[in-house]
């Protein structure tokens, strides 16, 4: 089975965030590089990309045949979606064990873990 994991980073500091990423510590900033790195490194695992702060973001929507854009999402900021990972496991206890590893599930955002349906 496959499975997409989105990062809510929430208030999981980040260097998005300078203040919150300030008040870590070299080590502790060396270590989240790091445990990104080994989860990209993890078999199965695809790795996804950083997004950019929501506030960058163009909605688009097709009305009446017309296109129309809106600055940013309509989502509360800490909400958003801040990055992703797609992974390949043999079952969701096993997706459920990767994403416990993501940083931001454990510096307050959270993981958000859905199956891959395939057609």
């Amino acid at each position: 089975m496959k499975y997409l994991m989105l990062i809510h980073q929430v208030d999981a500091p980040t260097p998005y965030s300078p203040d919150e990423w300030g008040r870590l510590s070299e080590d502790e900033q060396k270590e989240i590089y790091s445990a990104y790195t080994a989860i990209n490194e993890t078999p199965g695992v695809s790795p996804g990309v950083q997004l950019a702060p929501p506030e960058t973001a163009t909605t688009v929507r097709v009305r009446d045949g017309k296109t129309l854009t809106t600055d940013g999402p309509f989502v509360e900021i800490k909400e958003a979606v801040g990055g992703y990972f797609l992974f390949e496991a043999d079952d969701l206890d096993a997706a459920i064990e990767l994403a416990s590893r993501i940083p931001a599930a454990r510096l307050g955002g959270a993981v958000e873990v859905r199956p891959i349906v395939e057609w």
